[in-house]
């Protein structure tokens, strides 16, 4: 018996990185996924985008675990092509009891070489995708008696990690959205909370070059993305395992919370 069996998830972002880790690990404890991801180019991105291929091997990962999947290529930003997404996976699958709204990103920038492009980018895709995620979802969860909403912030979203403006601003913003939603949703016996990881292992690493000449320039604020624990990045699968947890009845009175699992990286 599964931790979440008999359940099913929507998670986006889910063709790689912890989008697909946290699919997999769900299907691991038994849960259908509906799986949605933008799988093309962002302008100004400083890392390779996620491809059609990504989400078709989570596709096939997620069936070599005997457990079901709808995905499809979609814009959380777009909020009619994300509704029927949504709707298409429900009616296939059943019913949604889970949401993972992972999908995010970021653009390293010094806050003076942020344009505004860089900036509308960041808050429509790391926010307001967000808000789309959860407004869209919240009425299939009520039809199923409640829910848990899994809303992925980021050490950012607790500290003004520097060079990262546009992402602080919009992951501070999810921490909030998150307490808000959990406050609204809660007579519906929905949870909703915020996952705050440090640095995790995946495409987005790639953009690591762009830190040690802005930290050359600027020594002072380098300790800031320095973690407590004697670690540089953690896994996907570390922080997939913090979504199960709240995903799953263990978590049953747990809401509102921001729950890091960032190596002490916001204790700093």
């Amino acid at each position: 018996m599964g931790r979440v069996d008999g359940k099913v998830a929507l998670v986006t972002g889910a063709a790689r990185g912890q989008g697909r880790s946290h699919a997999l690990r769900l299907a691991e404890e038994g849960a259908d996924i509906i799986a949605v991801d933008l799988c093309g180019p962002v302008p100004g991105l400083q890392y390779s985008a996620a491809t059609e291929e990504d989400l078709a091997e989570t596709v096939r990962q997620v069936e070599e675990l005997d457990r079901r999947i709808v995905a499809s290529v979609t814009d959380v930003r777009d909020r009619n092509v994300f509704k029927t997404a949504i709707d298409e996976g429900v009616a296939t699958l059943g019913r949604l009891d889970i949401v993972v709204g992972n999908a995010g990103i970021c653009i390293i920038a010094p806050w003076d070489e942020v344009t505004p492009e860089i900036w509308d980018t960041t808050i429509s895709t790391n926010l307001t995708g967000v808000f789309n995620t959860v407004q869209l979802t919240a009425p299939h969860l009520i039809a199923a008696g409640g829910g848990s909403i899994i809303l992925t912030s980021s050490a950012a979203g607790l500290k003004g990690l520097p060079f990262l403006t546009p992402y602080v601003a919009s992951k501070f913003g999810v921490t909030g959205l998150g307490k808000a939603f959990a406050t609204e949703l809660a007579e519906h016996n929905i949870r909703v909370n915020t996952l705050h990881p440090t640095g995790v292992e995946t495409a987005m690493g790639e953009m690591a070059d762009a830190y040690p000449p802005l930290l050359e320039k600027h020594p002072r604020v380098g300790g800031m993305l320095t973690n407590m624990l004697p670690i540089e990045t953690t896994q996907p699968r570390d922080q997939s395992n913090a979504v199960l947890f709240l995903a799953s009845d263990e978590a049953r009175y747990v809401t509102a919370l921001p729950m890091t699992v960032d190596a002490g990286n916001t204790q700093y």
